[in-house]
């Protein structure tokens, strides 16, 4: 998607605090945190959201939640921290390219939102 605002994260055409990259997966700080730690994981794919994604989607989809794992480790987020993958306007996503929120730093309440 040539104007998809992670796409060109993605394409490093917009600058962004990268804490993560690789050949399928990339992840930078939320220029919005809702947490202290409040980083973004995203597939280099293209997809709208995790209802586009398809069993070929399966393996990069967990290596999203390993990547979450890793950064929650090096941000020593040894009290807890939360995943979270919001699916269409209702459930406030924003951007409409997959991604991955990794949150951590506070307490968070149950049930969310």
């Amino acid at each position: 998607m040539e104007d998809c605002l992670f796409c060109r994260i993605n394409r490093r055409e917009i600058p962004a605090q990268l804490v993560y990259d690789d050949e399928e997966i990339c992840a930078f700080e939320d220029i919005q945190p809702q947490a202290p730690t409040h980083i973004l994981i995203c597939p280099r794919k293209h997809l709208v959201s995790l209802a586009d994604a398809g069993t070929g989607d399966a393996a990069m989809l967990g290596r999203m939640q390993l990547v979450a794992a890793k950064l929650a480790a090096e941000r020593k987020l040894t009290d807890g921290y939360r995943t979270v993958f919001n699916n269409g306007r209702g459930a406030g996503q924003s951007v409409f390219h997959l991604h991955l929120h990794l949150l951590g730093g506070r307490a968070f309440k149950w049930p969310p939102g």
